[in-house]
């Protein structure tokens, strides 16, 4: 494989495409806040003192996409489309779905993780009080369609909205 991340010199560059083509592309990533049971009753029922936890934290996944580019080195400012963030409350976790979306010559994985981390993160945060010990998990990419590398689908997909 040619990695195009390096310049002549083996140094990391941004990579050039101004010669790709534009196309739709997408991508949907999760990430999994753990906690303890009473912890999700508390989002669930509206017992956090900061807040409504899960539509903060849907804002906040929203504009970390936005700003990806600011924060990962080599990533492409994208001119993004569509983002939308999705929750699921299980008995001991919320499950997150972020898929972004853009019309362009790069692709919005990162984008799509960025949003999810970014969401998970801020539920820890306006629920710390309640809970240190919560954990961030299974951060990772389930889907992204669009560019030259066509459609990728986790083979290993168990957790579906």
């Amino acid at each position: 494989m040619d990695f195009t991340h390096f310049n002549e010199q083996g140094r990391a560059r941004m990579v050039d495409v101004t010669e790709k083509t534009a196309t739709v592309r997408t991508a949907t990533a999760m990430a999994a806040v753990k906690m303890a049971p009473a912890t999700v009753e508390a989002i669930r029922t509206g017992g956090v003192a900061k807040g409504d936890v899960l539509a903060v934290a849907q804002v906040a996944g929203i504009m970390a996409a936005k700003r990806t580019g600011e924060w990962i080195p080599m990533c492409h400012p994208v001119a993004l489309t569509g983002v939308d963030i999705r929750f699921s409350i299980g008995k001991d976790r919320v499950d997150i779905l972020a898929t972004a979306r853009c019309k362009g010559e790069t692709g919005v994985e990162m984008e799509a993780m960025t949003a999810a981390s970014a969401a998970a993160l801020t539920i820890y945060d306006m629920c710390k009080a309640l809970q240190k010990d919560m954990e961030i998990t299974d951060v990772r990419l389930l889907e992204k369609t669009g560019g030259k590398s066509g459609t990728f689908r986790r083979e290993d997909l168990t957790w579906q909205m």
